[in-house]
């Protein structure tokens, strides 16, 4: 394969990886070794299509082994939990009819949270629910006490 299909190759794998398919940073790392074969080809390194194909595979491999669990870890971010403590009680308005054990998207302290009817009885548009518990990065609301 000449040179700019391996950069293409690369490219559209990597691409793939941080626009859309989330496959666990495998793609970047196959990418970036076609990019790896890509650029020898720029230098003047000419190589027979099976070595090509050879040093794509090993340096794929080699660079997942050594490098995709760390990176991964570190790029996947947190596993969303808060830090702060949020204070039970307090009131969101709630922009949709709630039934129970339904969600929604709320806005709480300047940012947009799921939100989830854990009582049971529905919370009707534009009520302001109780926060009263949270799991991850869901607020349970309920009907105001």
């Amino acid at each position: 394969m000449p040179w700019w299909g391996w950069m293409v190759m690369g490219t559209l794998l990597f691409g793939a990886e941080m626009l859309g398919v989330s496959a666990q940073f495998y793609l970047v790392f196959i990418g970036a070794a076609a990019v790896v074969v890509g650029l020898l080809g720029v230098a003047g390194v000419a190589l027979p299509e099976w070595a090509q194909w050879i040093t794509f595979a090993a340096v794929a491999l080699t660079c997942m082994a050594l490098f995709r669990a760390r990176l991964y870890d570190k790029f996947k971010g947190a596993d969303g939990e808060v830090e702060e403590r949020l204070i039970l009680g307090d009131r969101i308005a709630v922009p949709e009819r709630l039934a129970p054990g339904a969600s929604c998207r709320v806005e709480y302290r300047g940012t947009t949270w799921s939100a989830r009817n854990t009582d049971s009885t529905p919370i009707e548009a534009g009520v302001e629910a109780e926060v009263w518990e949270t799991t991850g990065l869901t607020l349970h609301i309920r009907n105001p006490r």
